[in-house]
């Protein structure tokens, strides 16, 4: 055990850090470098927070322990009081180190705070910790006085100060067990095997010093007793963080610096936690496990954090899996990248954020599902199905290929110029099951090499990775990719003995550079591709809510059947509906002279995978289509003018925020997309994820670093900026706190000589 048990993690030969503030820094980069995974689908209603431990019932799993202040009497016993009325136990003090008043509490002197105590049915009773009280009767003493006061349970080892030595600590813990029925915690628990002693010495419940420590402490317990976490614990974030490694509950020692009588906002913490869950998709304490959190890869620092262990052997049937057992995509950031995309925002809910590139759902109105879904019923019956095949349509699986296939073709060609028959199309979960599906089919060997525009979505680098598929990224310059970069790229792989076989490009308002190809540079791209015997894989989701005129896709102008298609309607109708699709008119034929589309194919794979995509969501999409004729541009006028506003007012006000001359000075500089979501920005400085967290802590205002989105390296100085969720106003602060971050950085870059 600890020689010193101050409940954080002291080590033998330590002195008493009663503020805790050496362990909480070891927690805290642990803690920030622990996401959240999103939850797929949330509980019926608000998450409940609560939880029962040693039979009482509490608000959230929180334990809050003041941190006595005797020169501010009156500041511990607010904390004690705010805990009352949150429904959560505090810890209190015995003397010397408890700065609570004695008697009445109306005084400031030492002595036993029974006062504090309070009564009444519902109410959550104060601990009381032990740690200072080394004569072994007068502990017993106390231990009696505390049960007949109405204390909930006796604490050894978690309020500050000096706790007794190793060789007497089992000891104190056997003394009290005989005296006394309240729960007895065992705090500063550094080891499994601490934690084993713990029990069998007496213990109702221990404490682990630390997050690194928790995990295998309480799968040592293995439910026995409860396991607090003490280390660290600041947000909601945090505390769920902490419950999926194993806490029941945490320590919170709350900062209250200031005037006296300051209390932890502990209602907003408990409102935090709510979110927390709400985000994983948790509608009970007990729904959070080890599944809905991930650790970052640590960053470059010379003294990396530890990460939190998983154990090498898990209780109960299931076998322990080593991720170097698993696929080693597993263990590639780009693999991150997507859950650190959904998480940033979360994390730092009081920031301003230019991260997440999602639709605004101010135009989404919940009564149009049904709306939708009844228009496409009633396009059935209108074509003659019956009441009986109407029903089989909506509520069976469906044909693999799509339900709506047919309506989709009629959309393209009225909107797109795309006339290619109904059969040359699959309809798809999203275009990422597109681009998985299409990257399957095509990519048959070792030597098929994917291109890339670089930087790229990473959703098409995420998927080669799980296939096994080389990427080979071609890097855009500033006004977007030339075809005399992919030309060089495919003369090098076949160079290598490689073959080009497809290449991925986004060609307007391109995620996450915001760049848009022009009319030459489409045209030039198909004669490079039939150049090289390349397939494109265009994928194109902004342009229907971009404003003015459209250049036509690479599809449209594809006459030799070159040309793979993407499409997803998450931003012109509704991100939930999750339906994207696939145009894959090229014919395939077979060695005994049979020929099919690469649809049909792409449709075997589907099956396999997704089986097919819910007729519902099909039904929903079909619907709106329908009522827009097929143009989606018509239906999304508004949509277009709200981004297309939005983007000129973010580009208005950097550019008032930071005028030329000063960027010029200082070597910023940004493109000025007509349309789409993104826009990005080049700065002086590293833009990583340590100076997003600066970014966020410090000036409130969250973006994207860019080298996220360059699969080989790269992307150090740049920043994306997404415009397409924020209201007015906050465009205008975000853009003002945005340059003060990149001042500040461009400054401290100037001391420091780099």
């Amino acid at each position: 055990m600890a020689a010193q048990h101050t409940g954080k993690g002291a080590r033998s030969g330590d002195s008493p850090d009663p503020t805790g503030r050496a362990a909480d820094t070891a927690d805290r980069a642990l803690f920030d470098r622990t996401g959240l995974v999103q939850g797929r689908y949330g509980s019926a209603g608000p998450p409940d927070t609560g939880v029962k431990v040693f039979g009482r019932a509490w608000s959230a799993p929180v334990v809050v322990v003041p941190h006595p202040d005797r020169t501010r009497p009156g500041q511990e016993r607010a904390a004690i009081r705010a805990s009352a009325a949150a429904g959560l136990p505090a810890v209190v003090s015995t003397p010397p180190w408890s700065a609570t008043p004695a008697g009445d509490g109306d005084g400031a002197g030492d002595g036993p705070p029974w006062s504090v105590a309070p009564a009444g049915d519902g109410v959550v009773p104060p601990w009381l910790d032990v740690t200072a009280v080394r004569d072994r009767r007068a502990a017993r003493e106390l231990a009696v006085r505390a049960q007949d006061a109405g204390f909930g349970a006796l604490t050894l080892g978690l309020a500050p100060g000096p706790g007794p030595r190793p060789a007497a600590y089992w000891s104190v813990l056997a003394t009290l067990r005989p005296v006394t029925s309240l729960p007895l915690l065992a705090a500063g628990t550094d080891t499994a095997r601490d934690a084993l002693r713990a029990v069998e010495a007496g213990a109702d419940g221990v404490v682990a010093s630390g997050l690194d420590r928790l995990p295998l402490i309480a799968d040592a317990v293995g439910g026995a007793v409860p396991v607090l976490l003490d280390g660290g614990v600041r947000t909601g974030a945090d505390l769920v963080v902490a419950l999926a490694l194993g806490a029941d509950a945490v320590v919170l020692r709350p900062d209250t610096p200031g005037t006296e009588g300051a209390a932890p906002d502990l209602p907003g913490l408990v409102r935090d936690f709510a979110r927390a869950m709400e985000f994983t998709g948790a509608g009970a304490v007990t729904d959070l496990g080890r599944e809905v959190i991930r650790v970052q890869t640590a960053p470059a620092d010379p003294a990396p954090a530890p990460v939190p262990p998983v154990p090498e052997a898990a209780p109960g049937p299931a076998p322990a899996l080593r991720r170097t057992e698993l696929h080693s995509a597993l263990s590639d950031p780009v693999l991150d990248t997507m859950n650190f995309l959904n998480e940033v925002t979360f994390r730092y809910p009081d920031a301003i954020s230019f991260a997440p590139g999602r639709p605004y759902d101010g135009f989404f109105d919940t009564e149009q599902v049904f709306t939708h879904a009844r228009r496409y019923l009633d396009h059935l019956a209108e074509r003659g199905h019956t009441p009986r095949q109407i029903r089989t349509a909506l509520y069976q699986y469906g044909p693999t290929a799509g339900l709506i296939r047919d309506i989709i073709a009629d959309s393209l060609r009225t909107d797109e110029g795309i006339d290619v028959p109904a059969e040359a199309l699959v309809v798809t979960l999203g275009a990422q099951e597109a681009m998985l599906l299409a990257l399957r089919a095509l990519i048959g060997g070792p030597e098929d090499v994917l291109l890339v525009s670089s930087p790229c979505y990473v959703g098409i680098v995420g998927a080669a990775r799980l296939l096994d598929i080389e990427v080979h990224p071609v890097e855009e310059r500033e006004d977007g990719l030339a075809c005399a970069d992919v030309d060089a790229a495919a003369r090098g792989l076949r160079a290598r003995g490689k073959r080009p076989r497809v290449l991925y490009v986004l060609p307007d308002h391109a995620n996450p550079s915001g760049n848009t190809l022009d009319l030459t540079t489409r045209e030039e791209l198909l004669r490079t591709a039939a150049h090289h015997g390349m397939l494109i894989l265009e994928d194109s989701p902004y342009r229907m809510v971009s404003p003015g005129p459209r250049l036509p896709t690479l599809k449209a102008l594809d006459r030799d059947r070159r040309v793979v298609h993407l499409g997803s309607f998450s931003k012109t109708v509704f991100p939930g509906a999750r339906v994207g699709y696939v145009v894959a008119d090229q014919p395939v034929s077979d060695d005994a002279g049979g020929t099919t589309l690469l649809a049909a194919e792409l449709a075997k794979i589907k099956s396999m995978v997704t089986v097919n995509t819910p007729s519902l969501s099909q039904a929903a999409v079909a619907g709106a289509l329908l009522a827009a004729r097929g143009r989606v541009s018509e239906m999304n006028t508004d949509a277009a003018a709200y981004y297309g506003e939005a983007m000129r007012s973010v580009l208005r006000h950097l550019d008032l925020d930071l005028p030329a001359d000063r960027r010029a000075r200082l070597g910023v500089r940004w493109n000025e997309p007509a349309g789409g979501f993104f826009l990005s920005v080049r700065v002086p400085f590293r833009a990583d994820e340590a100076a997003l967290t600066r970014s966020a802590q410090q000036f409130g205002v969250i973006w994207t670093p860019m080298e996220h989105f360059h699969p080989g390296g790269g992307g150090r100085n740049g920043i994306r900026l997404s415009i397409s969720y924020l209201t007015p106003a906050e465009i205008q602060e975000g853009t003002a706190r945005l340059i003060r971050f990149i001042e500040a950085e461009c400054a401290a870059n100037e001391r420091s000589g780099t």
